[in-house]
C-alpha cells in the first residue's frame, strides 16, 4: 500500500450536517476499498486564494491514509461527479 494525502474543498453553501455526511461518505469509501485512513484534518472554512464557480469561500478536509490504487481510482472517480466538492487533489507521498 501507498501513502496519500487527499485534499478537498466543499462549497460553503454545504450544510453543517451534509458536511459531517459527505466526509464520512468519502472516508468509507476508502475503508471499503480496503485503504486504511490515518488522520482526518477538518481545516474548516477558510478564504480560496482565487474565485472558484463563483465561490469565495471553502470547506477543507484532509485524509491522510494509506491504501491500494483502485481505491483511490474509485475516491476520485465518486468525487468528481459530486456537485457540492468544488476542487479535490490527491497527492502520493514518497517516503
Amino acid at each position: 500500500m501507498r501513502k496519500y494525502e487527499l485534499l478537498y474543498i466543499l462549497a460553503p453553501t454545504v450544510e453543517e450536517d451534509q458536511i459531517k455526511e459527505t466526509i464520512e461518505r468519502y472516508n468509507n469509501v476508502l475503508k471499503n476499498n480496503g485503504a486504511e485512513i490515518e488522520k482526518v484534518d477538518e481545516m474548516g472554512k477558510r478564504r480560496l486564494a482565487y474565485e472558484i464557480n463563483d465561490f469565495k469561500d471553502g470547506y477543507y478536509v484532509v485524509v491522510y491514509t494509506q491504501a491500494e490504487p483502485a481505491a483511490i481510482d474509485e475516491f476520485d472517480r465518486l468525487i468528481k461527479i459530486d456537485d457540492n466538492v468544488i476542487r479535490h487533489l490527491v497527492v502520493k507521498d514518497e517516503d
